[in-house]
């Protein structure tokens, strides 16, 4: 009590100052209109600039929030997508659709060998197994190759050992989606006859003859391409839609019906 004393007592001066200041700007505010509109206007500034502060530090605190929904909106309206291709979206429960989608994140990624794994969050404990399509939201990323309890190896399409059915938009002539390693931006589809019409700028995406991607799943467009040296087919450069080296969300597609169609498959080439 006796330092608020002493500290009242060494500054009376100045608190008379600022007491006798603030009584003078309360009789001006309230004896002048003028006075007064300017004093709410920057009162207002005042607390508007703060409330938009604040706001703005509750919105960054909330973006993981925000993104997780976002996140999950986007799963739910890829798997719309992918199971109504060419119909309307009709209003159907998500658990009885023939692909499913699950979202993941990239905690590794490589693009500089000559046979690239990406490893993402998400593994048998979320249904993930092998040979299931990954995707972002430009295009295809590669196929699920080795799982664990709670992660998996994606084989990216920047592998020598990826091949994947693909083939030139709005057409039924198809290919293999392949790497020569020359680049991590361009990959090659091989096996489109001569005959076929091909434009600088077409776009690739991926076929109906496998049952890992859904139809239609963005690849890239051509850049280039000439024919081979029996001059029957095509070599083809693809501009990938993904930047390989900035990759961070991705969409695991889980295809209900895979196992049963490897299984038919499985019986038709033994039988063979």
């Amino acid at each position: 009590m006796q330092q608020i004393i002493n500290f009242i007592l060494r500054n009376k001066t100045t608190l008379l100052y600022l007491f006798l200041l603030l009584v003078g700007m309360n009789l001006s505010i309230q004896s002048h209109s003028y006075h007064r509109a300017r004093f709410f206007n920057s009162a207002n500034w005042v607390a508007g600039s703060i409330y938009n502060t604040q706001s703005s530090i509750t919105d960054y605190f909330d973006l993981r929030e925000q993104n997780q929904k976002l996140l999950e909106e986007n799963t739910r309206l890829r798997t719309l997508l992918f199971n109504n291709q060419g119909k309307e979206i009709a209003s159907q429960e998500l658990d009885s659709f023939s692909f499913k989608v699950i979202p993941a994140k990239i905690i590794k990624n490589s693009y500089s060998l000559r046979n690239n794994y990406i490893t993402i969050n998400r593994g048998k404990r979320d249904s993930v197994e092998q040979d299931m399509g990954v995707i972002t939201s430009k295009g295809i990323l590669g196929i699920v190759e080795h799982t664990s309890r709670k992660f998996a190896a994606v084989q990216s399409v920047l592998n020598t050992k990826s091949n994947i059915n693909a083939k030139i938009k709005n057409t039924n002539n198809f290919g293999s989606l392949k790497w020569d390693t020359n680049r991590f931006d361009v990959v090659q589809l091989e096996d489109i006859p001569r005959m076929v019409p091909l434009n600088i700028g077409d776009t690739i995406v991926t076929g109906a003859m496998s049952s890992i991607f859904p139809e239609n799943i963005p690849i890239g467009t051509i850049k280039k391409f000439d024919l081979t040296a029996s001059q029957s087919f095509y070599n083809i450069e693809v501009a990938l839609f993904n930047d390989m080296t900035n990759i961070k969300q991705v969409y695991i597609i889980r295809n209900e019906n895979s196992a049963e169609i490897q299984d038919l498959e499985e019986k038709i080439s033994n039988d063979q």
